[in-house]
């Protein structure tokens, strides 16, 4: 009987450069020279700068000097990433206020292209499953989040009197369950205004699903024109008139489904279409809770629309990752473009350990991953055989739920 290895097998580089090398040799040079940052750079290179910064995110460093004395201190391994080198804390608080952070955002976009190209596995995500078996269409799921910042320090981003914040606003694909579009500003603008920003990349046929904060019948209007369908939350505001009370499905948590329109005026002149409205029973912290619905499909069930809904918890369970996982707490600077940096590069690292887990099938949580790699950052082992070894042992959790675990409590 063959022997089960203990331990996995040593490499000669290490995990932080097997990591870095799923980022292409050339590619940041190439957008450094792109951007003009190429131009700023002098001892302290761009391909320095964004592997410090993944640094940060990995060992959840609070301060600028926190980075640049781990890496002083392993500078012989670092300089084996393709030559980078460890940072002033001058230089890394410079080069975060002074270099663009378009480069750190093009760079998560090309490696996320790259990375999709390189196994479409990884781009189609769980298809045939759940409601992606029963829609067969691409779900987009649309929210935002909001990361605090010190308000006595970080007067951009200052939304009330006391408070300051950054907000992040993603569209998510429901089936791979990778960011389609991201946009990073201060919290003072309401989310009905981005709405259409947003949205501006779905495709006729394909389905949207977004909470109240994003009902803007503007939007509505157009997204119906260009065929587009949608699911949203009813605001407690909105009045509507009941054209069509359609049959109540077996499911007795249906309470209501029928087609209703605009009564305001001006509401109504933006969206003038009838649209169906579902009102269900929702258990929420064990109490039942009625929900309202707003769809702009008229073929649906309701426990389908219901169900479509219900998948907007994929989205938080995406910020929650991102944000007690990765760094987002605190920041290596306080201007607006050190904090696009540093979200930008959480969003590159999150993309950088979804591939790991697709493409070695791992099955614990995301933030054993995390711990995992973290752990190991330094040491000299076979990252994939790494995550095989670890993949199998104390018990078997999801990495991530799947789009038909993505429920609401007391839905069957």
């Amino acid at each position: 009987m063959k022997k089960r290895n203990t331990k996995p097998t040593a490499s000669k580089l290490s995990v932080l450069r097997q990591l870095c090398n799923l980022i292409p040799l050339h590619l940041v040079p190439k957008l450094a020279r792109e951007t003009g940052v190429d131009s700023m750079a002098r001892t302290f290179s761009p391909w320095s700068h964004v592997v410090s910064m993944l640094f940060a995110q990995l060992t959840h460093a609070i301060g600028l000097n926190d980075v640049c004395d781990a890496l002083r201190l392993h500078s012989g391994p670092l300089s084996a990433l393709r030559g980078a080198t460890a940072p002033s804390r001058n230089n890394l608080s410079h080069a975060n206020k002074r270099r663009d952070a378009a480069l750190a955002e093009r760079l998560f976009w090309t490696v996320l292209d790259h990375l999709q190209k390189l196994s479409p596995g990884f781009a189609a995500g769980r298809r045939g499953k759940g409601l992606a078996r029963r829609f067969r269409r691409v779900i987009h799921v649309v929210d935002s989040s909001t990361i605090a910042l010190i308000a006595s320090c970080i007067d951009w981003a200052q939304h009330r009197r006391r408070k300051a914040a950054a907000k992040l606003h993603v569209r998510l694909d429901l089936h791979s369950l990778l960011p389609r579009f991201v946009l990073v500003e201060s919290a003072k603008a309401a989310d009905s205004i981005r709405a259409a920003e947003l949205c501006a990349g779905v495709n006729p046929g394909e389905i949207v699903i977004f909470d109240r904060a994003y009902v803007d019948f503007i939007h509505l209007g157009v997204l119906h024109g260009d065929g587009v369908f949608w699911v949203t939350r009813s605001k407690e505001s909105l009045c509507f008139r009941v054209v069509k009370k359609l049959p109540k499905p077996t499911d007795k948590r249906i309470l209501k489904d029928d087609l209703v329109m605009l009564k305001n005026k001006d509401s109504r002149a933006h969206y003038p279409e009838a649209m169906r409205r579902v009102r269900a029973l929702v258990e929420v912290d064990g109490k039942e809770r009625e929900m309202e619905f707003l769809t702009n499909n008229l073929q649906w069930s309701a426990t389908s629309v219901a169900d479509l809904y219900r998948c907007r918890w994929q989205i938080e369970v995406f910020f929650k990752q991102i944000k007690q996982s990765l760094q987002l707490c605190d920041f290596l600077g306080n201007s607006a473009n050190a904090v696009r940096w540093q979200v930008w590069t959480a969003l590159l690292l999150y993309v950088l350990m979804r591939f790991l887990c697709v493409m070695s099938s791992w099955s614990h949580s995301f933030t054993r991953l995390f711990t995992l790699l973290r752990a190991t950052l330094w040491r000299k082992i076979d990252l994939w055989d790494l995550l095989r070894f670890c993949g199998i042992a104390g018990g078997h959790f999801r990495y991530l739920g799947t789009p038909e675990n993505a429920y609401f409590p007391g839905f069957y």
